[in-house]
This record gives C-alpha cells, structure tokens and sequence, in this order.
C-alpha cells in the first residue's frame, strides 16, 4: 500500500505555507536574517513542534514565521515545500498563506506574494507541479483589517485565486466575515472558508449560507448535523480533510476514531491534506499512508479520495480531466 500511495497521482487541497516550515529552514532562514529566536539548534525548535490544542500551535507558528522578511525567505519556503510535492507525485496544489501573519510585522503584501508566486512559477516549469494561491484572512483579527488585506491584494489579482479564512476558530464565526467575503467575490476570488474542525455545524451552515463557500476546509463536526450532511451532499461540495492536523491538534484522540471513512460511507467528498506538515507529522502521502492503515482503507477508497482531490480543485475543466486521465491510467495498471 505505501509503494501504491506513494506513486498515486493526487493534489494537495489544503496546505498553508507558513506551516510547511520546516525546523532546519526556519534555523538557516533566521540565521541568514540576523533574527533572534529563542532555541539553540534545529533540535530544540524540533522540540517545540508539539502541542495540545490549535492555539498552542499558532503561537509557535507565528513565532516561526516571524524570521520571514524578504521575497527570497518566501522563495525558499515556498519552493522547499513544492520540491517535496514533486518527490511524493502530488501533481497539481492549491497553497494557502496569510498576509496579515507578515503585514501586520512591517512586511510589504508584495514582498509575501512575489517570493510565493515566483517560486510556484519556477515549480511548474522545472518539477511540473502546477499550483494557485489561496489568500486566507485571519478570523481572530476584525473583518476591518481583512478589508485592508483585499486592498492591499488588488494589485496582484493575477497570482490569486481564492479567499479563504482560518486561524482560531472558536468564537469567531464566519459571519463575522460576511461583508469582506461578498466584496472579494466581487473582485473574482473564489471564496473558501475553515469551518467546523474546532466550532460547531452552525459555524459550517454559516460558511455555506452567509460566505457561500465553493469548499469547506475540515469540516468534521458537519457530522453532528444529519441535515447538515445531506445538505453539502445536495450541493456536491468537498471537505479538505486533515487527519494527522486533527490528532495532532486533539480534534481527534486516535486516528482510529477519525471520522473519514464514515464521511465517504455518507457519500460526503472527501479529500486527503496535511494542513501545517512541518508541524504535525507527516507531508501529504503520509497523511494518506496512515490514514489507511488506521481505517483499513481499501485501494479503491485511496483512489476515490485522490480523484476528488483533482475533481473537487479550482482548476478548469481541461486540467481537471488531463489529471484525472492520468490518474485512472495508474490506479487500472495497478489493478489489472
């Protein structure tokens, strides 16, 4: 099963930047920039990479992305992550980052998004890892501060594909959101939204009803609500499941009890992500390898979870079947 997941053609759905710092690059990074942080060596910071709950992690999350403060630093994170995609047949990624996380330090929107976008650039032409960008608003900032965010992104609305929302879930609910999200949908961004892996099914109806979302990050807890789960089954949405994110962060205590199989068995489109990889565990084909052993999940599941990844993307229709086509070639090889 590993050699099968390993060389399964798949795209990654959600992914944020900042969480693919890895300890070594964050020590090179902080190094290169004369940037004081509290640990001696790559192996205290590999130390604190461990947490009990979501605001734990961002605290140090933050800390990490505090060394970044030129374009090459976003280059480098950026191109280390897709060099990783590359080695694991991820073909195609939809990469999440946060402005504010580096606005709000004095770091110029352009500076965040050219490294980004140069290094997705460059991905495609040497590695053929095809990506777009999702600009995440953070909810436990105001809904002022993601209209400054949308401002300070018009600019550079060629390299944006997307909104989406994310951070410390918990009283922070999309409504809070619902003026920024109808003024970015005006502007062409798709809207997204992190919805139900900390906050209850309400928190999910509202991503759906008031920020009409295209795709629900997480989403777990849409579980609790039979309606609920009838009604994203009724609009053919997917959910960007995590499932070493959620162990790591407690929404699930053992990867066991993770929740995946069932939400295929409910006919819910589920897709396989690794969220902050460089801080709970696993890239993306781990997420896939330890899910399957905990689940027992069959061939057929991995195949099915991997070509919602390409169906249930924000790519076009071209690219879509182009993936799709090569994605079925390999799972009828394999099983022939």
């Amino acid at each position: 099963m590993k050699k099968f997941i390993n060389n399964l053609p798949k795209a990654e759905l959600h992914l944020h930047i900042e969480g693919t710092f890895e300890p070594a690059l964050m020590f090179e990074i902080a190094k290169r920039n004369k940037i004081e942080i509290p640990y001696k060596s790559v192996e205290e910071i590999e130390k604190a990479y461990h947490f009990s709950c979501l605001q734990d992690f961002l605290d140090i999350y933050y800390q990490g992305a505090s060394v970044l403060t030129k374009e090459q630093d976003f280059y480098d994170l950026t191109y280390s992550y897709l060099q990783k995609c590359s080695e694991q047949n991820v073909r195609h990624t939809e990469i999440m980052f946060d402005p504010q996380t580096h606005t709000d330090r004095g770091i110029t929107f352009e500076t965040v998004i050219n490294g980004i976008s140069r290094a997705c650039d460059d991905a495609e032409e040497k590695l053929g890892v095809t990506s777009l960008l999702i600009m995440s608003y953070l909810r436990h900032l105001s809904e002022e501060d993601a209209f400054k965010t949308l401002k300070q992104s018009l600019p550079f609305k060629d390299k944006i594909t997307a909104i989406g929302l994310d951070s410390s879930e918990k009283g922070n609910p999309p409504s809070k959101f619902k003026n920024v999200y109808e003024s970015s949908v005006k502007e062409g961004y798709i809207p997204l939204a992190h919805a139900g892996e900390e906050g209850p099914p309400e928190y999910v109806w509202e991503a759906l009803d008031i920020l009409k979302i295209k795709r629900i990050d997480h989403g777990n807890n849409a579980l609790q609500d039979p309606k609920l789960v009838n009604e994203i089954n009724k609009r053919d949405m997917a959910l960007t499941v995590c499932p070493l994110s959620n162990t790591a962060l407690k929404v699930v205590d053992d990867l066991k009890d993770h929740p995946l199989k069932k939400m295929m068995d409910l006919g819910l489109k589920v897709t396989v992500n690794s969220d902050d990889p460089a801080y709970f565990g696993g890239q993306v084909n781990q997420n896939y390898i330890d899910i399957q052993k905990a689940l027992n999940l069959s061939k057929d599941d991995l195949y099915q979870l991997a070509r919602n990844s390409f169906q249930y993307s924000l790519l076009n229709n071209e690219k879509k079947q182009r993936y799709l086509s090569e994605l079925d070639k390999y799972y009828f090889e394999m099983s022939s």
